[in-house]
């Protein structure tokens, strides 16, 4: 496979016809080894159109979702980001690359230990995973300018929201299947938020959220 090839027509063919064009976002995507975040076995999926398998039924989203959500966050350099789902690390390494400091929580021990495994292989130093449940954020390290919550949930729970700033952005995927929508949460004040649905897409529930 030629992978920079294979890397050019994902991002030329999947994610800047699914109105993903903030040359930020597509400059990280040629830059970030999607691939070195691929488990071994499913290498060779890297660049595709799909959810590739992780351990214990998780799965990366398909490149052209994880960009779409990076983008409605329009991350400043100087961000606090909170992401829920490390998986294998990949959100997590943009994110990095986009903001100050990332906190990514991953419930499953294996998942936490292959996302921080990855991330240092990367060479991303601002960005620590840790196995906790996503679903009560991180209250020790809040408020954040932005959360992205890295698969579906049926709601997204107050206790996030309330980890924003003001001002501050949360991207999820919303809704049961089969339909889900990504959405747009801004915190205005103490007390208010507005919210607007971004497109239709469907994606696995996070593990935290699907009791």
């Amino acid at each position: 496979m030629n992978t920079e090839q294979a890397r050019f027509n994902m991002i030329e063919q999947q994610i800047r016809p699914w109105e993903v064009l903030d040359p930020r976002v597509l400059s990280l995507l040629a830059v970030v080894k999607r691939e070195d975040f691929v488990p071994p076995a499913y290498r060779a999926l890297a660049f595709m159109d799909m959810e590739v398998p992780l351990p214990e039924g998780q799965c990366m989203l398909a490149p052209r979702v994880e960009a779409r959500l990076l983008q409605e966050l329009q991350l400043q350099s100087n961000d606090r980001v909170l992401e829920i789902g490390a998986g294998s690390g990949f959100m997590a390494a943009l994110l990095a690359h986009s903001a100050r400091q990332v906190f990514s929580l991953e419930l499953s021990p294996t998942l936490a230990q292959m996302a921080t495994h990855n991330l240092r292989h990367a060479g991303v130093s601002n960005a620590s995973v840790r196995c906790a449940d996503g679903v009560q954020g991180d209250r020790g390290e809040a408020p954040f300018d932005a959360i992205v919550l890295s698969g579906s949930v049926a709601a997204v729970p107050q206790t996030l929201l309330d980890q924003l700033k003001i001002g501050g952005r949360l991207v999820a995927i919303v809704g049961d299947e089969p339909v889900m929508r990504a959405r747009l949460h801004t915190r205005v004040d103490e007390s208010s938020w507005t919210q607007v649905d971004l497109f239709d897409t469907v994606a696995p529930r996070l593990q935290s959220f699907s009791v």
